[in-house]
């Protein structure tokens, strides 16, 4: 009896050095990969198993078993992670199993710039093919859920670029971008001119929204806030057309018309209600968030497109006046840049 155990033993002890000869030989061979890689996509609560079926069945493993019985023997077959992989070629099954158990799945990115609206900013996200869609519209209830206490989501979610994984939601991306917009605008906030005139972050992210879309040049931001804050202290119209664009909405055909400045029921109507629009009007970067909060300490009062993508600056409002025939009435008769006149 005592022979037998004795046999048994050393039978499993010969059996042990095999199986680990086995595994370091096949774990140093390179899997039959392209040159271009290889593609394995694991599903949420995929199993090892299943993975190692996906390269056995496209030929890149030729032996399935011994990986599977490696996994459950050193229990990597219940850490691994959902995800899309690039197996690049050479690759062994250690370093897959390895890329498996620390997640090193493919990166995405999109970019969502400084200036456009939420609705824009989802359309972007609804062409991501990778991503998974869940929201429907500016007032998703997941969106709504999101702002709280806020209850409009505009200009609430942060312009950048956004790094993400396969199966990720737009929802997800969404929430990064809220986190990371109250993040500046508390940055930005505690850093702001003394005597700038808006009451709270939320007033500032406003008039960051309408500096995004009023200029594209970095050099006139704060000259166009300077010129906002003062007619705001002054109590004048603020008189901006992106804000009567934005409340036109869907009606907009990219023609501003005399008439739509005369439209009282148009709550973004800045040429007929006095102060901030109720909301922002876009998505703005930290430079926008930046300029609202740090105005420059000039006297001017109106400002005019010159057509070049720039602006004509005026303290008074003849001046304004010259600035406007000369830049604006050769060119289009119906066209305004904001603010035009005083009230």
């Amino acid at each position: 009896m005592r022979q037998k155990v004795i046999v048994l033993f050393l039978a499993l002890i010969v059996a042990a050095a095999w199986f680990t000869g086995e595994v370091r030989q096949r774990w140093a061979e390179p899997l039959q990969i392209p040159e271009a890689g290889f593609t394995l996509v694991v599903g949420e609560g995929d199993s090892l198993s299943k993975a190692v079926d996906t390269l056995h069945s496209a030929g890149v493993l030729a032996y399935p078993r011994l990986v599977i019985l490696y996994g459950r023997w050193t229990g990597l077959d219940q850490q691994i992670k959902r995800g899309e992989y690039l197996l690049p070629q050479n690759s062994t099954a250690r370093s897959v199993l390895s890329m498996l158990h620390r997640g090193d799945v493919v990166q995405y990115q999109v970019t969502l710039p400084e200036g456009i609206t939420l609705a824009a900013a989802l359309d972007i996200l609804a062409g991501q093919e990778q991503l998974q869609s869940e929201l429907s519209s500016p007032d998703d209830p997941k969106i709504l859920e999101m702002i709280r206490p806020e209850t409009h989501p505009e200009g609430l979610f942060f312009p950048d670029t956004y790094r993400y994984a396969r199966g990720d939601s737009d929802t997800s991306i969404l929430q990064r971008a809220h986190t990371a917009m109250l993040s500046v605008l508390e940055e930005e906030w505690q850093q702001r001119e003394p005597s700038v005139v808006y009451e709270s972050p939320y007033e500032a992210l406003i008039m960051a929204s309408i500096i995004e879309r009023e200029t594209g040049l970095p050099e006139e931001r704060e000259q166009i806030s300077g010129v906002f804050s003062r007619r705001l202290a002054k109590g004048m119209l603020l008189q901006t057309d992106p804000t009567v664009i934005y409340g036109l909405g869907s009606e907009f055909d990219g023609n501003l018309r005399r008439s739509h400045l005369k439209e009282e029921e148009n709550l973004y109507n800045t040429y007929r209600i006095p102060g901030l629009p109720p909301t922002p009007i876009a998505l703005p970067g930290r430079a926008a968030i930046r300029a609202a909060l740090n105005p420059d300490t000039g006297t001017a009062l109106y400002f005019v497109a010159r057509g070049d993508g720039g602006h004509v600056f005026s303290d008074t409002l003849n001046e304004h006046n010259r600035a406007v025939r000369e830049y604006q009435l050769k060119r289009r008769e119906n066209y305004r840049s904001s603010p035009e006149t005083s009230p």
